[in-house]
């Protein structure tokens, strides 16, 4: 399960609507091991393609290189479908190179772009095989166990209401 804070949350959205129609990408780093995502990175798609989106090389290995010196690792990796639903396609799991992440998809497909609810997704990708997983939306983390927490009265479970894919 991904437990992510709305503030987060909201700034995904927000930077998958601002990008369209072009496909949006981030990270989101947390501290190591905590599967807690804390700080909020959105990246450039150097692609910039409604159906593709690429991390820029140099932006990606400057990232890197900030997580390993705050002992940060990627939580979540996430990216826009422009116009198709929050499923990752065949070139995202593809791609899918951090076992240990929460992928999650935003689609701003059919007006989802400009108001509306949108499809926002997470899955675990590993050795090719994906599983969705529940998001749970908190106003805010109480401490470094919140991701593990089951019961909260600021829980928003966000099962249906948002999906995402694009066709790469």
């Amino acid at each position: 399960m991904l437990t992510i804070d709305q503030t987060t949350y909201d700034a995904i959205i927000a930077h998958a609507r601002r990008d369209h129609p072009d496909e949006a990408c981030g990270v989101v780093a947390g501290p190591v091991g905590s599967d807690v995502p804390a700080r909020f990175i959105p990246m450039l798609n150097a692609a910039m393609s409604p159906t593709f989106y690429e991390f820029d090389s140099g932006d990606l290995l400057k990232l890197y290189r900030e997580m390993d010196d705050n002992d940060e690792e990627p939580v979540v990796i996430y990216h826009s479908h422009t116009a198709t639903e929050a499923y990752p396609s065949r070139t995202d799991i593809n791609l899918a190179g951090e076992p240990g992440a929460h992928y999650v998809l935003v689609s701003t497909r059919d007006g989802a772009h400009e108001s509306g609810p949108v499809d926002f997704r997470s899955y675990r990708i590993v050795d090719g095989e994906v599983a969705e997983e529940e998001v749970r939306v908190v106003e805010t983390y109480t401490d470094s166990s919140a991701a593990d927490s089951e019961a909260s009265d600021d829980t928003v479970t966000d099962e249906g209401s948002t999906q995402q894919k694009a066709e790469h």
